[in-house]
C-alpha cells in the first residue's frame, strides 16, 4: 500500500470512529459537556462574587502569610493592576478554568499515582502512556475534544485536564515509593494496620513529592488554559487569541501580563503551601 493510500485509509477510519462515537454518545456528551461547565460556572460564580479588591486582598494577605511581607504587597499590586486594565472577568474566568480543571486532575490523578506507587507493574505500566501525554503537543488534545464536544468551556477543561494529570501521577508514585524502608519495617514491628501505615508513615513521607505535583499540575493547567483560548474557552486565552487575530497588541500585552501575574502568585504560594506543609520555613 502507497503512503498516501495508507494515510488516506487511516484518516477515513479515524473520521468514521469519531462519527460512531459523536453519533452513539451523544447523550454521555452531552451530560459530560453539562457537568463540566455546571463545576466551572459554580467556581466562576464564587470568584465573580466578590469584588476584585476583596479577592485581591486574599491573595496578598495568602502571600505575605506563606511567601513574605513583599510578595503579599506586589501580588496584592500587581492584581489590582490587572483590575485596572480591565481584565478582572476574563482573569477570574482563567483562574476558574485552571482550579476546575487542576481539581479534576487531582481527583483522578493522586488516586492513580498512589495505587501506582503500591503496585510497580501497574507504574511500569503508566510510564509509557505518561510520557506519550507529556509528549505530543498540547494543542492535539482539542481536536477530538471539539469533535465530541463542541465548542465552549468544556472542550477546554478536557484537554487541559489531560495535561495536567501527569504530573500528579508521576511524583504522587514517587513519593508513595520514596518511604524509607526502615520506618515502613518499624511500622510493621508494631502492628500497624495497612491504613495506619499509609496514613501515618507512607503519606507524610510522600507529601513534598504529592505537593511538587500538584504545583506542577497547576503550572501545566496554565499554559493549556491559554492554548484553550482557541475552542472559545474564555478568559485570558480566548481574549489573547482574539487580540491575535485583530492584531491589537496592545491588549494581548496586557491579557499576557495578567495571566503571568496570576500564574506567578499561584506557583510562590502552592510552593511555599508545600514548605509550610512538611514543617519548614514559608
Amino acid at each position: 500500500m502507497e503512503t498516501a493510500a495508507f494515510a488516506d485509509t487511516f484518516d477515513a477510519w479515524t473520521d468514521s470512529a469519531l462519527e460512531w462515537l459523536s453519533d452513539n454518545g451523544e447523550f454521555l456528551f452531552d451530560l459530560v459537556r453539562t457537568l463540566l461547565e455546571g463545576f466551572y460556572e459554580g467556581i466562576l460564580w464564587l470568584l465573580a462574587l466578590p469584588p476584585f479588591y476583596v479577592v485581591a486582598i486574599v491573595l496578598a494577605v495568602a502571600g505575605w502569610r506563606l511567601v513574605g511581607a513583599w510578595f503579599g504587597v506586589l501580588s496584592g499590586t500587581a492584581l489590582v493592576i490587572c483590575a485596572l486594565m480591565g481584565l478582572w472577568p476574563e482573569t477570574m474566568s482563567t483562574l476558574a478554568l485552571v482550579m476546575t480543571a487542576t481539581s479534576l486532575a487531582l481527583l483522578v490523578g493522586l488516586p492513580i499515582g498512589v495505587a501506582a506507587g503500591f503496585l510497580p507493574a501497574l507504574d511500569r505500566l503508566l510510564e509509557p502512556a505518561l510520557d506519550l501525554i507529556q509528549t505530543l503537543p498540547p494543542y492535539i488534545y482539542l481536536l477530538p475534544a471539539i469533535a465530541l464536544l463542541g465548542y465552549g468551556p468544556a472542550t477546554a477543561l478536557i484537554a487541559t485536564f489531560v495535561v495536567a494529570m501527569p504530573p500528579a501521577v508521576r511524583l504522587t508514585s514517587l513519593g508513595i515509593r520514596m518511604t524509607p524502608h526502615e520506618f515502613v519495617e518499624l511500622g510493621h514491628a508494631i502492628g500497624t494496620t495497612k491504613w495506619q501505615m499509609f496514613f501515618k508513615i507512607r503519606l507524610p513521607f510522600a507529601m513534598p513529592s504529592i505537593m511538587a505535583g500538584i504545583n506542577q499540575s497547576l503550572m501545566m493547567a496554565f499554559g493549556m488554559v491559554v492554548i484553550a483560548g482557541i475552542v472559545g474557552s474564555g478568559g485570558l486565552g480566548e481574549t489573547i487569541y482574539g487580540a491575535i487575530r485583530t492584531l491589537d497588541i496592545a491588549k494581548s500585552i496586557d491579557a499576557a501580563i495578567a495571566i503571568v501575574v496570576l500564574t506567578m502568585v499561584l506557583d510562590r504560594i502552592t510552593q511555599s503551601a508545600a514548605r509550610f506543609g512538611k514543617g519548614g520555613t514559608p
